[in-house]
């Protein structure tokens, strides 16, 4: 008996292997800025032409907002490079102009875990 065949959603798999394409090439960049930097999830447009790149980017919390501001810089300087190897590495119509954001994901789960700690220290 045949097994059924599994279908994926051809954006998803693109999707999937532009994040991994750009996993693997950040690992290749020599750049402090980016340190503790994860590619967290890629949404790429129907039409191939923009991919919203979604980041995490562990951060001391005494300078976060200009490790931030450093973190977007570099992001901006590598973009080319970035963009090159997704065009080298993946076979489609258009490269996809890359758009960073911060996974908002991240941050949603830092505050609940805030939010945790201060109900467990005011219940002792």
């Amino acid at each position: 008996m045949p097994r059924p065949v599994r279908r994926y959603d051809r954006i998803a798999r693109i999707n999937e292997v532009v994040r991994e394409v750009l996993g693997d090439e950040l690992e290749r960049i020599d750049d402090p800025r980016l340190g503790l930097f994860t590619v967290t999830g890629v949404e790429v447009s129907p039409d191939l032409r923009q991919a919203n790149v979604y980041y995490s980017a562990l951060i001391p919390a005494q300078d976060k907002a200009e490790h931030e501001q450093e973190t977007a810089v570099a992001l901006r300087e590598v973009t080319p490079q970035l963009q090159a190897a997704i065009g080298r590495q993946v076979r489609m119509k258009y490269t996809p102009h890359l758009v960073f954001r911060e996974d908002p994901a991240i941050r949603t789960g830092e505050r609940v875990d805030e939010i945790l700690r201060q109900l467990h220290s005011e219940g002792e």
